[in-house]
């Protein structure tokens, strides 16, 4: 059974920086590719970040490039989300997940966490 646990959320300003963590157990993470998404209360769950298996590809939402960064350490069978300039409107629900990334940037989870909640005050 594999199992994702996210880590790191809470509250922080607006302007400061988090990072988020997901352990994976059950199989080994270099099998995956693997992404975040987050859910706003009474909106859609949406990709954030993604990162393919060889850690070569990498996809992320407009609204958060240039300002989170994903990354993984097979190793450690974790994943990692870092969120700089932070601003209110990122607030939501962050989950973690693990599947396939296409090549042109679909990410299907098979596998998913069961989030962490990030709150941006301003």
């Amino acid at each position: 059974q594999v199992q994702l646990v996210e880590s790191g959320g809470g509250l922080v300003q607006a302007g400061g920086s988090m990072r988020l963590s997901c352990v994976v157990s059950g199989r080994t993470l270099s099998t995956y590719s693997m992404a975040w998404f987050r859910q706003a209360p009474g909106k859609e769950r949406v990709l954030v970040a993604a990162i393919n298996w060889g850690g070569n590809q990498q996809e992320y939402a407009d609204s958060v490039k240039g300002r989170f960064s994903i990354s993984r350490d097979d190793a450690k069978n974790t994943v990692y989300l870092q969120m700089n300039s932070l601003k209110p409107e990122d607030t939501a629900g962050y989950y973690c997940a693990a599947g396939i990334l296409s090549r042109n940037g679909v990410f299907l989870g098979d596998y998913w966490g069961q989030g962490t909640q990030v709150t941006v005050s301003s």
